[in-house]
């Protein structure tokens, strides 16, 4: 138990009285809600990682050289070069034009690469199947995992997490060929931002000699906001960000398989019904 859960019993009392446990835990929820942030960096390991990880792919020597590189070290001590056997190990070669990246627009995309089918993402590679929505960190004095408390990604630049996800994407890119899609939020300001891990590590990972179009789709939620197009806000400067690199590109933020997909999961919307109005005046016409 840690010290500070010693002391939140200590509170409540026999004397306590009800009403005030009451409110206490009100407390308690209304900061989980407000504060998710907080709480979420008091999480440690993933429990069972070792049984989801091998069970994913069912390779223990994979499993072995990723325990190498975070057990025994820091929560804060983990480089890309601790990975460097475990990536070895596990190379991977993908057919041209099949490659989706995407940044801040994580639901949307697995819905888009579940219809159209010939999408692969960085989730589709090898490790991130395996590690895919799992935390980690080890302990310095221990030889196993810390399950009771992990930093945040944000915390420091060495955090095991974020360099695996850090060489697993430079891998990704470089391996992209053909036609590219980028799929970006223009519902938030900066859709494109050189902090994440699309503008930091995959952008500037991509060859223009094996790219031959880096296609962008910009999506935004169907009530709104409308912030940034392929004319407005930071679109402009990835747009200029390939042209300086040498690479041709094309940019919508009109696609219609998006708008499908969000109006499935609500089609309530305004700009749902229009959308359907469209597509019943056209298979009238077809008809015809």
């Amino acid at each position: 138990m840690h010290k500070h859960e010693a002391g939140a019993l200590q509170v409540i009392s026999p004397k306590t009285s009800v009403p005030f446990v009451m409110i206490s835990v009100t407390v308690w929820f209304l900061m989980f809600l407000l504060c998710p942030g907080q709480l979420r960096a008091q999480l440690g390991t993933t429990a069972n990682i070792k049984h989801i990880v091998v069970g994913r792919l069912d390779c223990e020597e994979i499993w072995r050289q990723f325990e190498e590189a975070v057990v025994r070290q820091s929560s804060c001590n983990v480089t890309v070069e601790h990975y460097r056997h475990m990536f070895y190990s596990m190379p991977q070669t993908w057919p041209c034009d099949r490659f989706l990246f995407w940044s801040k627009t994580r639901t949307l995309m697995h819905s888009y690469a579940a219809v159209v089918r010939h999408f692969w993402t960085l989730e589709d590679t090898l490790a991130g199947y395996m590690f895919n929505d799992l935390i980690w960190c080890g302990q310095e004095e221990d030889s196993g995992f810390d399950f009771s408390s992990c930093p945040e990604w944000s915390a420091c630049r060495n955090h095991p997490v974020y360099s695996l996800w850090r060489q697993a994407s430079q891998n990704f890119a470089e391996m992209a060929c053909g036609n590219i899609t980028v799929l970006l939020n223009g519902s938030i300001v900066n859709a494109f931002s050189r902090k994440s891990m699309f503008g930091s590590i995959e952008l500037d990972s991509l060859n223009p000699h094996r790219v031959n179009y880096v296609n962008i789709k910009v999506v935004t939620n169907l009530e709104g906001p409308f912030i940034e197009t392929c004319r407005e806000g930071s679109i402009v400067d990835l747009i200029q960000v390939l042209q300086s690199r040498g690479f041709r590109w094309t940019c919508t933020d009109k696609d219609q398989i998006l708008m499908i997909l969000q109006c499935i999961q609500n089609p309530q919307q305004s700009s749902c019904q229009t959308c359907a109005n469209s597509l019943s005046h056209r298979k009238s016409l077809t008809f015809k």
